[in-house]
């Protein structure tokens, strides 16, 4: 079946998830302050009458901040979602959703009481079918709208604290690019200034989990629309790669052949338009994108600043991340040396782990080899590659996770940037997340990675995993205390033996307590880890 028949098929079905509820984008609900929407399933807030959910009052941390945003009441981010709404729904059990209507990550049924493991694939080893299958979801996303969702084209104070309404529709694949915008651009300070230094997604502790998020409610969203519940998001290892493997047309779309910095129109990625790429322009007027049409997609891979990002990552350079022992340090932001964060995210260098900025690493670096829409942090989402790349920072994420197995404690509760607390909320998701929560092996929240993939362990085996992995991290001291515990114990014992024998002399009635033909060599202390 052809792309285009496919997603004509397709577009007939209907979707879901995002940023503000539409059920909640009026002015009573603004006025009140309270998102609680019915739950279609029995006609009540939350769910309330099934069990599901009930409305309750959001408690916000309290934990100190970073010094890096010294401005109060002047972002509707701050203290997530606040300014909007300071009631929703509180789900139970394993329930989720703006109004308690869906299952958590991992779980599905009527009931959401069932396990559910779905597997992320290399997108190289896709079958043709499956290939074209993800293209033509990609394409129906691009021209579906959001059935649940709408998205804000003005500030709080604008909608006059909630009397003049400024929402618009949006389809499902520019929500999220929008979502992600959202996250990252500048705070309005009124006039013509505005604060760069702030970011709900970047440059802090949040970033991973945030994209982990991110990734989840997308494929969540795909396989609403087109009711293919086994639906995941592929990746691209670029590890060790020459040039850009996906940028073809069977892929994600290859070269304008007049036009470098264009896709080749043989791509029906040539036809989409960018949304949320103009942030100075926003910034001058003091307005939010609107998610008005912007121009073309543009990539030009490889003919990027090569001062700034020389070549794709290593193998080595993903190596020598992974082997970072501290999730987060420091400022936790950009500045943070020795952070396994900071250096994947790119903004420390990934051969040293200390920060440099004037360099672009791993994550960043592939950002900035597209040259062209995935190079600027506001807007990045508009090229679907963006999706593959960010599949395989999560995968690298999760390895880390695997290796290290941090308490959630590693993850820092207080001082991060502002939004990137542990117990923060997410900006600027509805139904609420805190960073926290995704701070978890992804096989807790129902998917893996084919690449990454362990055979099933029984339970006594699940139970001794952290105690062996303790043991590994201080093996090499049992070794040392054993070495020296064996020295000392060989030198006291020839001294008592020849104590021994100069006071007994050969007398017949003392005997050895071993005899020498038993076998020690026989005896050993074996290490499994």
């Amino acid at each position: 079946m052809s792309l285009f028949a496919m997603g004509f098929l397709l577009v007939i079905l209907q979707p879901s998830t995002g940023q503000f509820p539409r059920a909640c984008a009026n002015t009573q609900s603004l006025l009140r302050k309270e998102c609680c929407p019915l739950w279609d399933g029995d006609g009540s807030p939350c769910g309330e009458h099934s069990n599901r959910g009930a409305c309750q009052a959001i408690l916000l941390s309290q934990a100190p901040l970073g010094p890096q945003f010294p401005f109060s009441g002047v972002d509707d981010r701050e203290d997530w979602p606040s300014v909007f709404y300071n009631r929703t729904c509180k789900c139970k059990g394993n329930f989720m959703g703006f109004n308690c209507g869906e299952c958590k990550f991992g779980f599905s049924g009527l009931n959401c009481t069932e396990r559910r493991l779905r597997t992320r694939r290399n997108i190289f080893q896709l079958t043709n079918s499956e290939k074209d299958k993800f293209l033509a979801y990609l394409n129906l996303a691009k021209n579906t709208p959001s059935q649940d969702y709408v998205i804000a084209t003005g500030t709080y104070t604008q909608m006059n604290n909630g009397s003049n309404l400024m929402f618009r529709n949006i389809n499902m694949y520019d929500l999220f690019v929008w979502m992600h915008y959202y996250a990252s651009r500048d705070t309005l300070l009124g006039g013509s200034s505005v604060w760069r230094d702030i970011d709900f997604a970047h440059e802090a502790p949040g970033f991973l989990p945030w994209h982990r998020l991110f990734l989840l409610l997308w494929e969540r969203e795909i396989q609403k629309i087109t009711g293919d519940e086994n639906f995941t998001i592929p990746y691209w290892d670029w590890r060790d790669a020459e040039d850009c493997e996906v940028c073809t047309d069977e892929y994600m779309g290859g070269k304008h052949p007049a036009n470098p910095n264009l896709l080749s129109p043989a791509s029906f990625f040539s036809s989409w338009q960018v949304i949320c790429t103009r942030s100075e322009e926003y910034n001058s007027q003091q307005s939010l994108c609107n998610a008005t049409s912007e121009g073309p997609i543009l990539r030009n891979p490889g003919n990027n600043d090569k001062s700034r990002t020389p070549r794709l990552p290593s193998s080595a350079e993903v190596e020598f991340c992974l082997s970072l022992t501290q999730y987060e340090s420091g400022s936790m932001d950009k500045m943070a040396n020795y952070s396994f964060r900071n250096t994947l995210e790119g903004f420390a260098d990934p051969r040293t782990a200390i920060s440099n900025i004037s360099q672009s690493g791993l994550h960043n670096a592939l950002h900035i080899y597209m040259n062209g829409s995935m190079s600027q942090v506001q807007g990045s989402a508009n090229d679907p590659i963006f999706l593959l790349h960010h599949a395989f920072v999560d995968s690298i994420f999760e390895r880390w996770l695997r290796r290290h197995r941090p308490i959630l404690e590693a993850y820092p509760a207080a001082n991060a940037p502002i939004g990137h607390n542990r117990e923060n909320y997410m900006v600027p998701f509805i139904p609420l997340y805190r960073n926290g929560e995704f701070f978890i092996p992804s096989r807790e929240l129902g998917y893996d990675y084919e690449y990454l993939q362990e055979p099933a362990l029984d339970s006594f085996q699940e139970f001794l995993i952290p105690y062996l992995e303790q043991a590994r991290q201080i093996w090499p001291w049992l070794v040392g205390a054993a070495v020296i515990g064996g020295i000392v114990t060989a030198v006291l014992s020839s001294l008592i033996l020849a104590c021994k024998k100069k006071r007994a002399g050969t007398s017949p009635e003392i005997q050895p307590l071993l005899t020498e033909s038993e076998d020690y060599n026989n005896i050993s202390y074996q290490s499994h880890f």
